[in-house]
């Protein structure tokens, strides 16, 4: 996008969202939101006339462990009429939920699953608030920055059986080292 329309952009976003801080990342507008805000913010960007924020990209999660509301939850949307692209973020913390924007946008129910699942993050009126990837006997939440990936089980097929079994991993070598980072206890690495 180019900077003129950039400033148009952000120029007609002020005007309908005074009160919420937007930022100018990489040639990108990003407009902060209370996460009880979020429906309402991206509802205005799909409808009011002169954005036309139509096509939902993604909704993802980012995890920053050190701070008081760890959880980035980031919307991209696009309006493909104009050739705008906006971002849309709101900051949670484990505790609280941010609202499900399937009602807006069907397409984001496997988005919002899989960040509920991968993250942890949690999604007020979900329809189906189900795992999506993982088996329903996996323990923490793989996206996460704090996440250990130590390897201490490893899940596989037994022919015999006839079904997944899950083991304990058995290294030869408890530690070895790749690259600068261990494989045995991350907090030994």
């Amino acid at each position: 996008m180019t900077a003129d329309k950039l400033d148009r952009l952000e120029s007609h976003v002020a005007a309908h969202f005074p009160e919420q801080k937007r930022e100018r990342i990489c040639n990108a507008l990003i407009l902060w939101c209370e996460p009880a805000d979020v429906v309402d913010t991206l509802r205005k960007l799909r409808d009011e006339p002169g954005f036309d924020f139509r096509l939902f990209i993604d909704v993802t999660g980012v995890h920053y462990p050190e701070r008081d509301k760890p959880f980035e939850v980031v919307y991209q949307l696009l309006s493909v009429h104009k050739n705008h692209r906006i971002r849309v973020k709101t900051m949670v913390d484990e505790n609280t939920p941010v609202p499900s924007i399937t009602g807006l946008w069907k397409a984001a129910d496997w988005f919002e699953r899989e960040m509920y699942e991968m993250f942890g993050i949690m999604i007020s009126g979900h329809p189906d608030l189900r795992r999506l990837l993982l088996d329903y006997d996996f323990e923490g939440y793989p996206l996460r920055k704090d996440f250990d990936v130590s390897g201490k089980w490893e899940l596989r097929y037994d022919e015999a059986q006839q079904r997944i079994i899950k083991e304990p991993v058995n290294l030869s070598i408890p530690n070895r080292v790749f690259y600068g980072h261990a494989t045995g206890d991350a907090s030994k690495g």
